[in-house]
């Protein structure tokens, strides 16, 4: 193999990892051999420019990394069809962890819904869970498929559907050796005794204070860098004067690594630095994208462009005239009354989690990156 055609595969390994923190051998097979072949490489350049931990077996490959903002709910776990996970699910799956933590290697979705009962009925969890509608046993459902997701859970017999129905049950291997990867953190949760459920939080994620210069800038370096994989775009503004005063003598070193490393292009604009993935793999959320959502988000991208601000009702009824001049090409029900409450959320929730506008109380804000969708007037060159 080439020099070149090795670090292409370090590049592809990372951007797996970076797209991806929970890679197995059962959904991403390709993938975590690249993580495999490149892991001392992959695992040195993490350790020191991210300060991440890499986990590589032959069965899984996890990269424990530390959540840049632990408020930031703009990109919840989601079921299959697409819906936030919302509180309870939430619950339900430390529990469902918790339970198969102590589980034998098979298991039953009735025998894990038993123990994950017993587990809510704890008075300090503050909790109920009573497990007597179908919208309960659909949360738990929901919960269950997403450990098969993430390969905790191998289905072996049955379908969760009739278990829905209480037509059946499901018979699953558990996976141990992806299960114990799954918790990240700065420190276990048991030695976290915090008041407040942010004070946890917090405490879990918490880094140890460096005490002498070098190791002060390490720590910002780690901490630019990290910004500049996860988030969409990285505003001078938000940044403290610290932050600011480094990235100001170190961008072009952090960037040109950053870069070197996984393909990404950077974008340095006066308000901030964006981090262009030209192959569109490390994102979950695109812009623009097809469909009604998509098409609509744009539209609303456009209008905040343009307006630099807007209240809610302003944007509904924006939404509704879209909705009226769009309806032939969007999805039935678009103009059906109080349509635009759930459509404008959707397309709210997209340009907050890129960072493009941002929301406080009944007015909407656009934030600078927006600027790109912009429409201004064309430019006619006459012909010769």
């Amino acid at each position: 193999m080439t020099e070149e055609e090795e670090l292409e595969l370090r590049r592809a390994a990372l951007r797996a990892l970076l797209a991806k923190p929970l890679l197995t051998a059962e959904h991403d097979g390709e993938a975590l051999f690249k993580v495999r072949h490149c892991e001392r490489e992959l695992r040195e350049w993490l350790t020191r420019e991210t300060g991440w931990r890499l986990h590589a077996e032959v069965e899984v490959a996890r990269l424990f990394k530390t959540a840049p903002a632990t408020a930031d709910a703009t990109h919840p776990a989601r079921g299959r069809s697409g819906e936030s996970f919302g509180r309870r699910r939430y619950v339900l799956l430390c529990l469902a962890l918790a339970v198969l933590e102590r589980a034998d290697a098979q298991t039953t979705l009735g025998r894990l819904a038993e123990e994950v009962l017993t587990a809510a009925a704890e008075p300090d969890l503050d909790f109920s869970f009573p497990l007597e509608t179908r919208a309960e046993r659909a949360d738990l459902v929901a919960v269950v498929r997403l450990l098969i997701d993430w390969a905790v859970l191998r289905r072996v017999a049955g379908e969760e559907e009739a278990y829905l129905s209480a037509a059946g049950d499901v018979l699953y291997d558990v996976r141990r050796g992806v299960l114990s990867t799954l918790l990240t953190g700065v420190r276990g949760p048991s030695t976290v005794h915090e008041p407040s459920f942010e004070d946890r939080l917090a405490a879990l994620v918490a880094e140890p204070l460096p005490d002498t210069d070098d190791l002060r800038n390490q720590a910002l370096r780690r901490t630019l860098t990290r910004r500049f994989l996860e988030e969409p775009v990285v505003y001078y503004a938000e940044l403290t004067e610290i932050e600011r005063l480094y990235l100001h003598s170190q961008r072009h070193a952090i960037i040109r690594r950053i870069e070197d490393a996984t393909g990404l292009i950077a974008e340095v604009r006066a308000e901030g630095v964006a981090m262009v993935d030209p192959h569109d793999e490390l994102t979950d959320i695109r812009m623009p994208e097809q469909r009604t959502d998509g098409h609509l988000t744009l539209l609303v991208a456009e209008y905040l462009a343009e307006h630099g601000t807007a209240t809610m009702p302003e944007l509904h009824a924006f939404v509704r005239q879209a909705a009226v001049a769009h309806q032939s090409y969007w999805r039935k029900g678009v103009t059906d009354p109080g349509a635009e409450t759930e459509l404008l959320a959707d397309a709210l929730g997209r340009l907050t989690a890129l960072r493009l506008a941002e929301t406080s109380g009944p007015t909407v804000t656009a934030l600078p990156a927006i600027a790109r969708y912009a429409l201004d007037e064309p430019t006619i060159k006459e012909s010769r």
